[in-house]
């Protein structure tokens, strides 16, 4: 290993600190959030959260879009990335979910995870119309304008359907013992008063390291690339991904192994809500929304790995750690076919 490499590699190293720093100092602030507005756990984990954590993947296609040069940037990021993005949540992310409850199955006294099963279900029946929906509209011709805005604008009421059907939920979920209770207490106010401020202030220093992290992940990666003699365009589908999402990796990781089960698959949930609705609306609207080989089959094994869960769900199947481990085969089987056409 040449210096050079071994500078590049701590770099990484030291970005991905950064963006586990920042997700445990947002989860303290979420959690004191939810708590403190009375909002069931289902909310907390899968609009604030969710959303919150979601920037730094999120940042790169809207970025991309509206600054782009050419219509192929916009149209390569634009497409790949968004309808990328829900793909390592619903099979890296749920596995390692999985693991993180077998990982601490005596801690917990369970082996299965537990979320408040009415709203994980909504979340997933949301998340396969409104993806699948974006995914299809990219078979149509490009001439169709008018249909595809259509689209876009349907996609877009259906996120903020789904916040209103979410928030609805909110009070009867708290009555039944599912309310937000703040774990530890918050970080600033060992310093500060604890007063909403200083809870918003933390989230929001919070969500700057995770953007700040990501970045310079993305950033690592790419130089990396160039200093290893990898084509950046290979590092980039099978890294760039994982540490994007890795916000949300974090924190479900952290609520699963407190025992917050609907916080920690809600963040998952409701981030793939977010990113197969709004975001699609917007690439539909200002790309020419197309796809490739690589992003059709990663679409493909998403909608595949959230059916899964949907079809547990629905049939009231106990979700036992094993069940969420499986969706990391389909992950394992778009990493073959990336490393197969890449190469």
């Amino acid at each position: 290993m040449t210096p050079e490499i071994g500078i590049e590699s701590l770099t990484l190293v030291f970005y991905l600190i950064v963006i586990i720093a920042a997700a445990e100092i947002f989860t303290n602030a979420i959690e004191t959030l939810g708590s403190k507005l009375k909002f069931s756990e289902g909310v907390t984990g899968s609009i604030f959260a969710a959303v919150g954590t979601a920037l730094p993947e999120t940042m790169v296609p809207l970025v991309a879009i509206f600054a782009g040069n050419s219509a192929k940037v916009s149209e390569e990021v634009g497409v790949g990335a968004i309808l990328g993005a829900p793909f390592m949540l619903s099979t890296l992310a749920m596995c390692l979910m999985g693991a993180a409850a077998w990982r601490w199955r005596g801690r917990r006294g369970e082996n299965h995870v537990a979320p408040e099963r009415s709203g994980f279900r909504r979340d997933l029946e949301f998340f396969l119309f409104a993806f699948t929906l974006a995914f299809l509209v990219a078979f149509t011709p490009r001439h169709w304008r008018t249909f595809r805005i259509f689209v876009a604008i349907l996609l877009a009421l259906t996120y903020f359907y789904y916040v209103l059907e979410t928030i609805r939920a909110s009070s009867a979920l708290v009555k039944d013992g599912h309310g937000a209770e703040g774990g530890k207490t918050l970080y600033l106010s060992y310093i500060f008063k604890d007063h909403m401020f200083f809870v918003a202030a933390q989230a929001v220093f919070a969500l700057a390291l995770i953007v700040v992290g990501a970045k310079g992940f993305v950033h690592g990666v790419e130089t990396l690339a160039r200093v290893i003699g990898i084509p950046v365009m290979a590092l980039s589908l099978l890294i760039v991904p994982i540490a994007t999402e890795l916000p949300e990796k974090v924190n479900s990781i952290i609520w699963i192994r407190g025992g917050k089960d609907t916080m920690a698959a809600g963040n998952l949930t409701g981030a793939m809500v977010f990113q197969g609705s709004l975001l699609p609306a917007i690439g539909i609207f200002l790309t020419p929304w197309t796809i490739n080989l690589t992003v059709m089959a990663s679409s493909i094994l998403t909608l595949a790995a959230s059916a899964w869960l949907y079809y547990l769900v629905r049939t009231n199947t106990k979700l036992s750690s094993g069940c969420f481990m499986l969706n990391g085969a389909m992950y394992l089987a778009f990493l073959i076919i990336v490393i197969y056409i890449t190469f």
